[in-house]
Order: structure tokens, then sequence, then C-alpha cells
């Protein structure tokens, strides 16, 4: 099943003004890069590949360098494909984060052609099983506002079955803890806590937070700080017992070796649509297998890496949670294609059993979103 077409298309939809505001600064729109890989016997495999707020240059790469390396190959031979590409664009030139989101997507599309091939879905091609998996509500969403107000945003979706939030810190150390006091007063000790600083605290913010976050049993502070700051998050692990947990920026197992090593970050989150794809997010999990390391992947932008994250879950022994985006106004979950997953009430999200990652793209939308230009916060 040779392939005889790779193509990328970078799409953007502008935010409402006073969208979410994060760590990282305010949300004006989302970008996102899909994938299309066609066989020669005209089956079509959709992948995402993150967009790295750059997401023309990454659609570039994939059709230009990463396209003319693999064009011809067997689809089914993702650990090929994934080889040539380590070793005549990402090995040589340093392990790059654009090559790294290029290739994951390319590489999420031929597991997707593959189960299309074979009449089967993603989780039964890895090995797993019809299981349900833990969701916890994220995604843009639960951010910087007012405590009775992100207790409102939040009931809803605990309501409809979520047993487990995660909340933006990386605010003012005072204010984050009200928030989480105030989210936990409201729903009880049933109800997991966990935290995402993306990026936004300094070592002294952590030092004043974990003792609270200890307190209020929270169930992870993720990404305090950028992935290469390692001596960070080794002074960090001393503050408190509340567990570190990073991830979506490490890309491949290599810099996840490094994780490993440090033994101070024991909830792992690669994201498939960054870390290099579906193929080294099992050698990443089965790393972190061997040391009893939970893995918990960030999820992207679009539905389509959302419903790959759950197949990828139900098939690997030491999953954690979905992280099931729940953010206002997803196009690329609502109308990008076909319905990624659903929250049963008992706060779980079962793989799709239809052929492949089971989610079908809509080419109108794309060519009706065309890429916005631009940083995508400020």
């Amino acid at each position: 099943m040779k392939i005889v077409d790779i193509r990328a298309f970078p799409t953007s939809f502008p935010l409402p003004q006073g969208g979410p505001r994060l760590g990282i600064g305010q949300a004006i729109k989302r970008d996102a890069v899909m994938v299309k890989v066609i066989t020669e016997d005209g089956i079509v495999g959709w992948g995402e590949s993150h967009h790295g707020r750059a997401h023309t240059a990454i659609a570039k790469l994939i059709e230009t360098t990463l396209r003319s390396l693999i064009l011809g190959m067997d689809a089914f031979d993702t650990t090929g494909i994934n080889a040539r590409i380590y070793k005549y664009q990402l090995a040589s030139h340093g392990m790059g984060a654009a090559c790294a989101m290029a290739m994951s997507g390319i590489d999420m599309a031929l597991w997707d052609a593959k189960g299309k091939a074979l009449n089967l879905p993603l989780y039964k091609l890895l090995g797993g099983a019809a299981r349900p998996v833990a969701a916890y509500a994220g995604g843009v969403a639960l951010g910087y506002q007012d405590p009775a107000a992100l207790i409102d945003e939040a009931a809803p979706h605990i309501e409809a079955g979520y047993r487990a939030v995660k909340l933006r810190v990386g605010d003012t150390v005072k204010d984050d803890v009200a928030r989480m006091e105030a989210v936990r007063d409201a729903f009880g000790h049933g109800l997991a806590i966990l935290t995402d600083a993306n990026i936004g605290y300094s070592i002294d913010q952590v030092r004043q937070v974990m003792p609270e976050m200890d307190r209020l049993n929270i169930g992870w502070l993720e990404e305090p700080f950028p992935a290469h700051d390692h001596h960070l998050y080794a002074q960090a692990r001393g503050y408190g017992a509340t567990p570190l947990a990073a991830g979506e920026n490490h890309f491949t197992r290599f810099e996840f070796t490094r994780v490993l090593e440090d033994g101070v970050i024991t909830i792992w989150q690669p994201d498939l649509s960054k870390c290099g794809g579906i193929t080294e997010a099992l050698r990443i999990a089965g790393m972190a297998s061997a040391f009893k390391i939970p893995v918990n992947p960030h999820s992207s932008m679009t539905g389509v890496n959302q419903a790959a994250s759950i197949h990828f879950l139900a098939a690997i022994e030491n999953a954690g949670y979905f992280e099931a985006d729940i953010s206002k106004a997803n196009k690329f979950r609502d109308e990008l294609g076909s319905t990624p997953w659903t929250i049963g009430a008992d706060g779980n999200v079962l793989p799709n059993r239809t052929p492949g990652i089971g989610v079908e793209i809509d080419e109108a939308f794309l060519e009706a979103h065309p890429p916005i230009e631009g940083p995508g916060y400020v």
C-alpha cells in the first residue's frame, strides 16, 4: 500500500475578544495543521500535526522535505518511515521541534489509513480493547476568572459526568489558591483537581504554592516552567508532595530519556501530534511503563488528535487520563469532523469503533478556514 501523496492543511479561526487567558497570555485565535495521506489503493488517512504557533511553516515542512523523503514507501511501514525521517532530518539537524510536530501528523495519518485498510479501529491495531478511559475536563478553559465564575463554568461539566477537572494556574499565587479552594469547597474531595501553569510560575511562586496544593490534595502541577528548565523542576520537587507533570513540550523518546533519568517529573504527558506521532508515543509509554509512570497525553486542537489519544490510552497498560477539550466554541472539535468522543455519566470515554481513528474530515471546512498568520497568544 504505497504512499502516493501527502498534503498539509494549515487552518485557523479567530476567538472573540475576551477569550481565555492563560499563563502564556491572552488567546486570540486557534490554529491547526491537518495532514492527509493518500495511498495507491485510494485509502485516505488523516492526522494532526501540532501547529507550534507556526502552522504555515509546519505545513510547508510536511509538503516539501518530509513528503519527498517518504513518498512511495509502504504506508504500513510506520517504523521504517519514522526511522527514515529520523536519519535524514531529525537526528542530523538536532532534535528539532518542527520536524517532530510535522512527522507526528504524517504518522497519525498513516495509522488511520492502516486501520481503514484492515477495517479495524486504531485501538485494535495497537493491541488494545474498547475499554473505558477516565477523562478530565480540560483544554483551553477553566482559567483566570473570579472563583464564583469558575465554579459556574465547572458545574455543568461535573454534572455531565466528569470526575476530574484541570484548572489554569500561573496567575498570582493568592488568586490561584483562592480558585483552587473555591472548587474544592464547592465540589468536595470526590472531584480530582489537576492544575496547569502553562510555564507561568517562577521558582519562588512554586515554593509558595506547593504547600497549598498539598493541603488541597491537588492531583498534579503541570508545566510550572519551560520544558528545558530541568534544574528548576528538580528544585521544585523539594517544595511539596504534589506530583510534577510535563511532556507536551518534550519531543521524541530521546527527550523523555532525560526526564526519566532526572526522576523528578512523575506524570508524563506526551502529545501524539507533537512527540513524533503514535509510533513514537508507544515507545515513550513503553519507557514509562518499566518504571510504573502513568501516561496522560496532552490533547491538542482537533478532534482527530483527541480521538487518537483515546485509542492510544485504550491500548497501553500505564494509561492515565484523557484530556477532554471542553473549551467553548472549538470549531476544530465540533465542525471540522465527525464526533471524536462523548463523555459518559461515569466520567469515562470510549474509543471510536469505526475503522482507523474514526473521525471523518470535512474538507470544505478547511477551505472555509484558511490560515491566519501571527501569534495565537498576546
